[in-house]
């Protein structure tokens, strides 16, 4: 995909300072830079982003997990205990329209760039927070991992059956989810100076997010005493067959379990008793199910998908992800950017958003550590000098 203009994309002209690192906040950073934005990643000196180095394999210069969350950015290499470095940063902000960190609560304060700092060189600036936990209370100091927040919020405990042991969700969720929330309230917070003048601080943290991806299993719990699994209903599951497996959801029919018996070629198991109604249904899921493992372990996934698609139930082969950057839905959706950075190619996944007057492209490779410096601290000086000439 040809990458357009900066200036034709809805956040041309925003000035973003970006100290974040990992992935709650370069995914938050990396969107915005995707739809114009100017996003400044500001790196220690000699180090930088934790995740350039620390998984592996590292290709080129740096490891395709920093490239996935980094293009669209301009690096500068500082070490912010060098009162020049840091007298640099904060004439940045000054002119600045966002600061973005990620850092355990106080860290920014320490150096003299906590909100109240900030907003005193520049009342306008949205100044943006993602933590583990929250800013305050109990945990506000406790260090913030994808995986602790799966574990607190109660995401880790849902699994479709308790005999199932405990694990990882294998993706990183909750940055992924915390790191979106972010980008809604920096947009929030942007719309609304707009029409006040006046910037604000916006805070988000894994814990939060994880709570509120749970919202219809939460409000059934505290309203109504009563537990909601969407992937324990009975009727639903993961089945294999003889090369693979299919996932099916036995929902939204007005009776999906005799679709699902005429799909499998057996007797209507919903004129029995004990699978007549949804309670029955889950009171013996077990039995159920086990019918259905053995009877979709006698053929394949495509003629399963073919037989439960012909009675409209919903359902998908169970793929790896290889399997799904190679698929032509994958393909035509344009999800896949493809681009260069001189020295390697680059094949990242694109924004999930589809906007007809704004297409995503790689204007800018993912930056090595400190490739923007001097022109970042030109750009400073520049400011710093017409503020004087004020």
């Amino acid at each position: 995909m040809n990458a357009p203009e900066p200036n034709e994309l809805p956040l041309s002209g925003i000035r973003i300072i970006d100290f974040t690192q990992v992935m709650l906040g370069p995914v938050c950073t990396q969107m915005l830079g995707d739809y114009g934005a100017d996003v400044i990643k500001i790196e220690r000196k000699g180090a930088g982003d934790l995740s350039r180095t620390t998984f592996e394999p590292v290709v080129g210069h740096d490891n395709p997990v920093f490239c996935s969350l980094n293009r669209n950015k301009r690096s500068v290499a500082l070490d912010l205990k060098n009162p020049d470095h840091l007298a640099a940063v904060r004439a940045l902000i000054a002119e600045a329209d966002v600061v973005v960190n990620n850092f355990r609560a106080g860290v920014m304060e320490r150096i003299g760039l906590g909100y109240d700092d900030c907003r005193r060189m520049n009342p306008r600036i949205i100044y943006a927070v993602g933590t583990g936990f929250g800013e305050t209370g109990p945990y506000a100091h406790k260090g913030g991992q994808d995986v602790l927040a799966q574990a607190m919020s109660g995401v880790m405990a849902r699994r479709a059956d308790d005999a199932l042991p405990l694990s990882i969700y294998a993706t990183t969720f909750a940055d992924y989810s915390a790191g979106m929330h972010l980008v809604q309230g920096i947009l929030l917070a942007l719309l609304q100076r707009a029409r006040t003048g006046e910037g604000q601080k916006v805070s988000v943290s894994l814990y939060n997010s994880m709570l509120a991806a749970q919202m219809q299993e939460a409000a059934m719990s505290m309203m109504a005493d009563s537990d909601l699994n969407w992937a324990a209903m009975p009727l639903t599951g993961v089945f294999e067959t003889q090369d693979g497996a299919v996932v099916v959801v036995g929902a939204f029919k007005e009776n999906p379990l005799r679709a699902i018996c005429m799909a499998l070629e057996i007797p209507d198991l919903s004129s029995e008793p004990k699978f007549a109604t949804l309670q029955e249904q889950i009171r013996n899921k077990r039995e159920l199910q086990t019918i259905f493992r053995e009877r979709y372990g006698t053929n394949t996934t495509a003629h399963w998908l073919s037989r439960l698609e012909a009675q409209d139930l919903l359902c998908a082969p169970v793929r790896n992800l290889r399997e799904a950057l190679a698929d032509p839905q994958t393909a035509h959706n344009e999800m896949v950017l493809d681009g260069h950075d001189g020295e390697q190619a680059m094949r990242l996944i694109g924004s999930p958003i589809r906007m007809s007057n704004a297409p995503v492209g790689m204007r800018r490779a993912p930056p090595r550590l400190g490739e923007h410096t001097d022109e970042v601290l030109a750009e400073a000086r520049a400011m710093a000098a017409a503020s004087l000439g004020q």
